[in-house]
This record gives C-alpha cells, sequence and structure tokens, in this order.
C-alpha cells in the first residue's frame, strides 16, 4: 500500500530534475506581490533580508521523484532505465540512497522516516557500476512464455481475433531464436497484433506478416 514514485531516467538528466527545484515563477509573483506591500508574514519590500528568505520558502519548492520517495515514508522508487543516465547522476543517485537523505541549503536536511524501496531498471545500452550493483538483489527478467505472452497481448488488444494474438505470440517466439540484432519484445508482439487487427486479419498469414513486419524488426540487417 506504499506510492509508487516513477523517476525515469534519459540522457542528460541531472540532480535537479530527480531531486528538487525552485518554482521561479511562483517566487517572481511572491517578490512583486511584497515590493506592492507588506504580505502576511510581514516580509515587504523595507525588509531585504526577510523578503529574501521567503523566496525559499518550502511552498516554492518543487519536490521532483527522489525528495518524494525520502519524504513519503514508506514509499517505492522505480528508477527506470537507469543505464540511460551518465555516470555522474548513477554515482549521484547511489550518494542520494547510501544516506536516504538530501541537504538543501535554504531549508537543511530532508532525511527520510522509513528508506523507499528502490527498483532500478536496465536495458544494458550500458554497464551500471559495481558499486550500484553491489547495494541491489539483481533479477533478469526474460521473455515471458507463450502463453504468458497471449495473456498480455489480450489484455493490450482486447479487440484482436484469438488466433491472431496466438499465431503473432508464436511466430515473435520463433523470430527471437534466429540470432537477430535486436530481437522482438513484447512491446513489438502487442503492436504487430495490433497493426493486423487494424487491417482486419484474423490469422497471421505471409503475405500480412510481409506488409506489417517493420512492427516486429526494426533492423535492416534483421
Amino acid at each position: 500500500n506504499a506510492p509508487l514514485i516513477r523517476l525515469q531516467c534519459y540522457e542528460g538528466i541531472d540532480a535537479s530534475q530527480a531531486l528538487y527545484d525552485w518554482d521561479f515563477p511562483r517566487q517572481i509573483l511572491h517578490l512583486r506581490a511584497a515590493t506592492a506591500g507588506p504580505l502576511a508574514d510581514g516580509a515587504g519590500s523595507d525588509d531585504p533580508d526577510r523578503l529574501e528568505a521567503s523566496l525559499y520558502d518550502r511552498r516554492f519548492l518543487l519536490a521532483r521523484p527522489i525528495l518524494q520517495a525520502l519524504e513519503r515514508s514508506p514509499s517505492v522508487l522505480l528508477s527506470d532505465e537507469i543505464d540511460r543516465a551518465d555516470d555522474e547522476f548513477e554515482a549521484f543517485l547511489l550518494e542520494v540512497l547510501a544516506d536516504n537523505s538530501v541537504s538543501i541549503p535554504e531549508l537543511g536536511t530532508i532525511r527520510a522516516q522509513s528508506p523507499p524501496l528502490v527498483v532500478l531498471t536496465s536495458n544494458r545500452t550500458r554497464e551500471v557500476h559495481d558499486a550500484l550493483k553491489r547495494r541491489c538483489l539483481y533479477h533478469w527478467v526474460e521473455h515471458p512464455d507463450f502463453a504468458r505472452e497471449v495473456q498480455i497481448v489480450t489484455r493490450h488488444v482486447p479487440e484482436a481475433a484469438d488466433r491472431l494474438g496466438r499465431d503473432v505470440a508464436a511466430a515473435v517466439g520463433a523470430l527471437r531464436g534466429t540470432g537477430l540484432l535486436n530481437p522482438p519484445g513484447v512491446a513489438e508482439t502487442i503492436d504487430w497484433t495490433r497493426a493486423l487487427s487494424m487491417l482486419g486479419a484474423q490469422t497471421l498469414t505471409l503475405e500480412d506478416a510481409q506488409a506489417t513486419l517493420g512492427a516486429a524488426i526494426k533492423y535492416r540487417e534483421d
């Protein structure tokens, strides 16, 4: 019953996008209101120190996924596709999760009452560093078996004929055993089934397969 908080990693992500940022538009509005006259907290334009301090109030802080996970204890933090981030961000993530706290210069240290349960996923576009792996329980997610993949396709493409979903799942399973550069995943099985269904196919024929193979195979060599 813990909230799931998702951090989508990508190339170029930095600490401010994962941890926190200041709501600059609201701070500017606050500053304009304060210079127009005293605010409820007494931070008017005649008290520059109090005015400056009021700009960094907690209400102006935008909590990003990591800070949300630390504040909402207990929680589950999904750090999706950590391999897409660079080495510096991976080191930053390791430091934060090791301490389960973060220091905000204007507000102080925020520490999790209960450490979040953290799930890291990787598609192996690069290898995750050993220091991070040592702190993880490792699990390799295999492709689903035939029956499970048919269930997944049926849930995502309920309008497709039952025979079509089974045909596509079987074809994709066969393709994965042919040594392709990029074997199709479950997402490609779903896309291929959806494309065939939109064409009105009830089964997977050679003609329909050739017309829609681009939904499953994404490399020219394959």
